[in-house]
This record gives structure tokens, C-alpha cells and sequence, in this order.
């Protein structure tokens, strides 16, 4: 018997090798395997180098009939504040994604690029110069769009906006009121005043006002700091700052990514400055959030593709959305617009009379 469990020993060795082998690569692959498939998505830098377009994705046949209406009747036009080095490593991600739901998008930059394209807005780069691409942004679409668009949206060029949410909140509304709508800081201004980050929308008659201040003397340039010195504007020129929360006192417009408002180890420290700004309680963890969100910001190029997957195409099978819209009283009146392009366009700011 001695001789036989001696004899039969090479075998726990041999399992107890293997097993330790196996397991020994599986942690490999999981820690470094993995690890390279995320530098290699991190190394993503131009359209070029995404998988596919980075656009296409199949869908069996859906019923989009209402939100294909809305865009008649809520029509947006959607400018990104960009600059020209950001063109091929974040602005092309945000026009292969949202924009392309948006009625028009426009580009501005500091200088013209054709090939992009983008409008020029001649006043340089830098923090110091964003209150005044932002002044002659909305003098630009003031010029030319202001009858063919019913609400104005500035955003970032690392925001992601989900635009079907956000004509759903602005149909409870209408162009003709002076209000604007985004994520509401409260320092500096009574009203308080929206996040530049998170995004914002003016109203045609807010738009209206805006630039008419500025032609006029009643609004200044008193502070580089964009949304804050538009905040200063607004109530100067008798534009509202809305309350953008939905029915269940959720934040729609977020100035940080998802998993940053999500996640309440971000929030716990109740002296950081986002608890200090928001206009409203700021709520932490799975609350935090509308299920009709319209913006984030952060967002990273190759992010872009994975928020438009989560809001366009992903569907938990079973659920069917309890909202419907509520339109304006005199929707039926809009004049219907079914433009939805991206918008090529040689002329600059030139022609527009605002001196920085």
C-alpha cells in the first residue's frame, strides 16, 4: 500500500500544476490582455481610426414617426465651440454622433477650415477669448438663421447631447418666450446662470435680446468667463433662466460625465464646488439623473460613440417609454422646417459688428 500511494503521487502534482497554469494565464489575460484592448480603444485619435464609420449601426424597423415630428415643430440649431486643433481628435467624433440629430449644426472656431467645415470667428484662441466666440457665435446665427430655427444650442466640443430629449423638454415651451434653459449655478447672479460645459439653449426672442444688448451697450464684456459673463446678460435684457428639471425634480443638463453624477463616491465631499454652484439640491447616485437627460459633459471622443449606442440604439426588451410630449399651445402654427444637415458654409463673422 505504501508502495502504491508512492507510485500514484506524480498525479495531485500534475493536476495541482495544471490547474495553477490555467489559472495563472486566465489572470494574465484578464490584466494584460484586456489592458491592451483598452490602450488600443484609447489610441483611437482621428474618424479614420474608429471601427467601421463610427455612425452606421442596423436596426429592425421602429416607429420614430413622433420624434421625426417633433423636429418639424421644435426646430434646433446646434453650434460647437471648437478650436482648430481640436478638429480631428474631438470635434469629428461630435459630428459623426449627436449632431447628426440636431435640425442644423454649425462649427465655430477661431479660424475657417472648408474641409471641415467650420466658421470663422477671427478672435484668436484661448480661455480669454470664449465670451467673445460666444457673443459673435450668436451674432452669426442671429444673422442667419433666426427665422428658419425655433431654439439656439451652444455646446462644447467634448459635450454629447441627446437632442430628441431636449425637444421634448423645450416643446412644453415656445420660441417667443425670453427664457434659456441649462444647468443652473447659482454664485454671481440672482437668477443664477447656466453652465457653459454642461450646455445651454436661448430661445429665438432670448437670442433676440442677447444680441440686441450688446448692439444697444446694456450687456458688457465684463468677465472672459463665457457662461457667467451671458449669465450677467440675461436678466439685463429680461431673459428667464428656466428651470430644465423634469417632473420628478431631476437634473436634465449634467456639467460631468455619467458616471461621475451616478457614482456618489465623486459627490461625497459636500464643500466641492458642484454642491456649492447648483442652483437646486444636488442629488447624488441613481437619482441624480433624468431618464430624459439632454446633456453631459467630459466626454471623451471615443465616449461619444458609447453614449450614442446607450441613448439611440440599446433597447431592454419589454419596456416601452411612459412619456409623450406636450406641445406648445400654438404648435400646430410652427412653420415646419425639415432641414437636417450639417452646414457648409465660406462666409466668416467678418460682416458682423462686434469688436473684440
Amino acid at each position: 500500500m505504501p508502495y502504491l500511494c508512492r507510485k500514484n503521487a506524480w498525479l495531485p502534482l500534475t493536476l495541482g500544476t495544471s490547474t495553477g497554469f490555467f489559472f495563472a494565464y486566465f489572470m494574465v489575460y484578464t490584466l494584460f490582455g484586456q489592458k491592451s484592448h483598452l490602450l488600443e480603444i484609447r489610441s483611437w485619435k482621428n474618424a479614420e481610426d474608429l471601427p467601421g464609420d463610427g455612425i452606421s449601426h442596423f436596426h429592425l424597423p421602429e416607429d420614430s414617426s413622433e420624434s421625426e415630428e417633433l423636429s418639424k415643430k421644435v426646430r434646433v440649431l446646434c453650434w460647437i465651440m471648437t478650436a482648430p486643433s481640436n478638429l480631428k481628435t474631438k470635434t469629428i467624433h461630435v459630428k459623426n454622433s449627436w449632431t447628426r440629430h440636431c435640425n442644423v449644426a454649425l462649427f465655430m472656431s477661431s479660424t475657417t477650415d472648408d474641409n471641415f467645415p467650420t466658421i470663422g470667428l477671427e478672435t484668436g484662441e484661448g480661455r480669454d477669448k470664449l465670451f467673445w466666440k460666444t457673443i459673435r457665435a450668436f451674432n452669426y446665427v442671429h444673422q442667419h438663421y433666426l427665422n428658419e430655427m425655433d431654439w439656439f444650442l451652444k455646446a462644447d466640443d467634448d459635450t454629447f447631447v441627446i437632442v430628441d430629449n431636449l425637444r421634448w423638454m423645450l416643446s412644453n415651451y415656445t420660441p417667443d418666450q425670453p427664457i434659456y434653459f441649462g444647468k443652473r449655478f447659482k454664485p454671481y447672479i440672482k437668477q443664477g446662470y447656466m453652465s457653459g460645459g454642461a450646455g445651454y439653449v436661448l430661445s429665438r426672442e432670448a437670442l433676440k435680446r442677447f444680441v440686441e444688448g450688446f448692439r444697444t451697450g446694456v450687456c458688457k464684456h465684463l468677465t472672459p468667463t463665457e457662461d457667467v459673463a451671458l449669465g450677467f446678460c440675461m436678466p439685463l435684457v429680461g431673459v428667464i433662466a428656466g428651470d430644465s428639471r423634469d417632473t420628478e425634480k431631476r437634473e436634465t443638463f449634467h456639467p460631468f460625465s455619467p458616471e461621475v453624477h451616478l457614482n456618489v463616491r465623486y459627490h461625497h465631499n459636500k464643500l466641492h464646488w458642484y454642491w456649492i454652484y447648483s442652483f437646486y439640491p444636488a442629488v447624488e447616485g441613481p437619482q441624480c439623473c433624468s431618464d430624459l437627460a439632454n446633456s453631459f459633459h467630459y466626454i471623451s471622443p471615443e465616449y461619444m460613440y458609447t453614449l450614442e449606442y446607450f441613448a439611440y440604439h440599446l433597447r431592454p426588451y419589454g419596456y416601452q417609454y411612459r412619456y409623450q410630449p406636450l406641445l406648445p399651445e400654438n404648435a400646430d402654427k410652427l412653420p415646419v422646417h425639415t432641414q437636417n444637415e450639417t452646414v457648409q458654409s465660406n462666409r466668416t463673422i467678418s460682416d458682423v459688428d462686434i469688436k473684440p
